[in-house]
């Protein structure tokens, strides 16, 4: 059986993978962010400790629906799934270098619009399509295949993508609440390396998902 993550994939590719996916992810300015300068604000950077935790609550129906669906697909089909994420991540990848080419306001905190729970920031998750196509087309056929290459694999891309997500979301809160995370420099660092990121993992996507197919004759 094809996969995008082959059977003799090394367990360090395989945390690489998470890893990297994770800290693009993490570095992103969006509602997450927002949400963790507001709970700095409110109650100090230790209090806000806590929302890093919120992507476990909103990623596990998405992570459920996504790998029950893509587990019913052909593996070629997911080995297109895994192309069309190279290209979505190089996509991401461009957006964030212009974004660092640019001044970004920085996420707003206005009290009207910012979430003030991790159940609301949970729920702003859910409604942005950023979680959809990241497990769609980058996490959830990454998971399947090291599944089929050893349920250790595809637990160790899990622990190592949701680890490394709290732990930079805990390390970007006591940043701001260190107020090092607010000037545009910052942001723009955060974006290049974000940036950096995902043409690595956009790349190696599409190389893994390029052999699959050409195996199976595309």
């Amino acid at each position: 059986m094809i996969s995008i993550i082959p059977a003799q994939v090394t367990l360090i590719s395989t945390l690489l993978v998470g890893i990297s996916y994770a800290l693009s992810a993490g570095l992103q300015p969006g509602p997450l962010q927002a949400f963790f300068i507001a709970k700095v604000a409110e109650g100090g950077w230790r209090r806000a400790l806590p929302a890093a935790f919120a992507p476990l609550i909103s990623d596990g129906p998405i992570a459920l629906v996504s790998i029950l669906l893509l587990q019913a697909l052909p593996v070629s089909f997911r080995s297109w799934l895994g192309l069309a994420g190279g290209i979505a991540l190089l996509t991401f990848a461009w957006s964030a270098f212009r974004n660092s080419r640019q001044d970004q306001p920085p996420p707003t905190t206005d009290p009207g619009s910012t979430p003030k729970t991790i159940g609301q920031a949970a729920l702003i998750n859910l409604l942005n399509p950023n979680p959809y196509l990241g497990w769609s087309l980058v996490m959830g056929p990454a998971v399947l295949s090291a599944w089929e290459a050893g349920p250790g694999l595809a637990l160790a891309l899990l622990l190592s993508f949701y680890i490394t997500m709290i732990s930079i979301s805990m390390l970007l809160i006591y940043l701001i609440g260190q107020a090092l995370l607010i000037g545009p420099g910052a942001r723009r660092i955060l974006s290049l390396v974000s940036g950096t990121l995902l043409v690595g993992l956009g790349l190696y996507f599409l190389f893994q998902s390029g052999i699959a197919l050409l195996k199976i004759g595309l």
